[in-house]
């Protein structure tokens, strides 16, 4: 299998390279020219100038609509299936309608409609064992109605701007190192507060949150942003489904055990977001989230870039720490529930964590080489169930969750193409190789090599139209192939903007 993959990436690489080649236009910002961009991590970029205005009526006569239509469809399959694990194919389409208000004595609004339906063999494909594609669909809906559709109002929010400052309020799209949009799928990941964005000091780029709820690609109404749905939160089937069951979510912290421990149920998340460029070639970043009476988390990292003649070099740390308070001694260390009596974890009362990453970056031309490496410390896993992902830009690929306890990550990429306006009219192509060398006794998905290779295109003739393919391999090595199958997991999404 693993060679048949191989040769199926080389063929796609020959292909769209030479597609690349023949089609010598470099990645040229025309964007002036298309409504919305979209950039390869999914974040749309609308391009129209928000225009100020001098009465109410003309608040709303002078904002920009945006739409979208889009189609994603997952293939992912197992070497070896089980009960747990079924090779399927899932399809959606989906549409977005995004209104912007034009700017009014420093106010403005915003209301995004969003829209899926999926598609997929309920006989033979158990909803349960859906991997990437469950995000076309809320599972919850569909497990207590049957309904494959999803309708939802993911943005609906009014600004006040003065000077360089925004202050937002209501439900939204909520951009920081912890909190991302992740559109990827067909719905944005969303929350429910209170946000300032400010550029007022000099070199530097302040976000600040007050989130009092979330809502995740595949939730029909807000939850909770840190508990576990159960029995006792919920009447209806799967209520594990119901609140926070992102992959990266602890799954020990429930309804039922905050409530015996005294905690609250809807505690909010307060992010903290600091972005500095006053040295010349140093980017300074740091981060931090607090969830009340459970869980915090800070992040500080330090990018260093040298330029050469034709190329340059930029080289980067980060750190994490993680602090307990009180979390660990509801949900133990672990994201998955341990077994009660187990020694995996130090600790099994601690949330205390670390994680620490390198990466070295070369940039050449059109071209870019990533060296990385993290390491999270034997102590707890990392908890970041808000789609922002600590191992991003250094070993972070394609679905791999490698910030478990005792984890170490090396992964090489090699990127070409890479624009910040979102408008691919030549090839994006992003290909890695990552080893990830992890505990066998806190998981069974510990050591494997994992192979990936994306592409993204605007088509040079409607540049308002982008297809992306991605795919990857999961080879399991070690111990931990006697107990995880291998599998692939393939994506193919088209995306018109308009």
């Amino acid at each position: 299998m693993t060679k048949k993959i191989n040769l199926l990436i080389t063929a796609v690489s020959f292909f769209f390279g030479s597609l690349a080649s023949a089609n010598s236009t470099q990645n040229i910002d025309t964007t002036d020219l298309v409504k919305s961009t979209l950039k390869s991590n999914g974040t749309v970029i609308h391009n129209r100038s928000q225009k100020e205005v001098h009465s109410f009526k003309e608040m709303f006569q002078d904002g920009n609509i945006y739409g979208r239509l889009r189609n994603n469809n997952f293939y992912f399959h197992y070497n070896a299936e089980d009960p747990s694990h079924d090779s399927h194919l899932i399809s959606a389409f989906g549409a977005s309608l995004v209104y912007n208000s034009a700017l009014y004595n420093g106010f403005d609004f915003n209301l995004g409609l969003y829209g899926s339906h999926a598609f997929f063999r309920d006989n033979s494909d158990p909803v349960n064992t859906i991997k990437a594609g469950k995000d076309t669909l809320s599972r919850y809906d569909y497990a207590n109605t049957g309904n494959k559709s999803l309708g939802i109002v993911g943005q609906l929010n009014v600004s006040y701007k003065v000077s360089d400052s925004r202050f937002i309020v209501g439900r939204q799209l909520v951009e920081t190192f912890y909190t991302k949009s992740n559109d990827t799928k067909m719905v944005p990941n969303t929350f429910d507060g209170l946000v300032l964005n400010s550029q007022d000091i000099p070199n530097t780029k302040i976000v600040a949150t007050y989130l009092y709820q979330q809502k995740l690609r595949d939730h029909l109404e807000g939850h909770s942003v840190l508990m576990v749905g159960d029995e006792n939160s919920t009447t209806g089937v799967r209520p594990e489904w119901s609140e926070n069951d992102d992959a990266g979510m602890l799954k020990g912290l429930t309804y039922s055990k905050l409530k015996a421990a005294g905690k609250p149920t809807d505690s909010p998340l307060i992010v903290f977001d600091l972005e500095n460029r006053s040295i010349k070639d140093l980017k300074i970043n740091f981060s931090s989230y607090i969830v009340p009476q459970l869980l915090a988390q800070a992040m500080g990292e330090l990018n260093y870039k040298v330029n050469f003649d034709g190329f340059s070099i930029t080289t980067g740390v980060r750190y994490i720490q993680q602090f307990d308070n009180g979390a660990g001694a509801i949900a133990g260390p672990s994201l998955s529930v341990l077994l009660a009596g187990s020694t995996a974890y130090k600790d099994p009362n601690s949330l205390d964590a670390q994680m620490i990453a390198a990466r070295v970056v070369t940039k050449v031309g059109d071209y870019k080489i990533n060296l990385g490496y993290t390491n999270i410390l034997d102590k707890s896993d990392l908890v970041t169930p808000w789609r922002g992902f600590p191992t991003a830009g250094y070993t972070r690929s394609m679905g791999m969750y490698n910030w478990k306890a005792n984890t170490k990550s090396y992964r090489l990429e090699l990127v070409k193409g890479a624009t910040n306006s979102g408008l691919y009219t030549s090839p994006f192509i992003q290909t890695s190789i990552l080893y990830i060398d992890g505990d066998i006794k806190k998981t069974a998905a510990a050591d494997s090599m994992f192979y990936y290779f994306g592409i993204v295109q605007n088509i040079p003739s409607m540049k308002e139209f982008q297809y992306r393919v991605r795919v990857g391999y999961r080879d399991f090595i070690g111990d931990s192939q006697d107990f995880v199958s291998n599998y692939l997991d393939s994506r193919l999404e088209f995306n018109y903007l308009f």
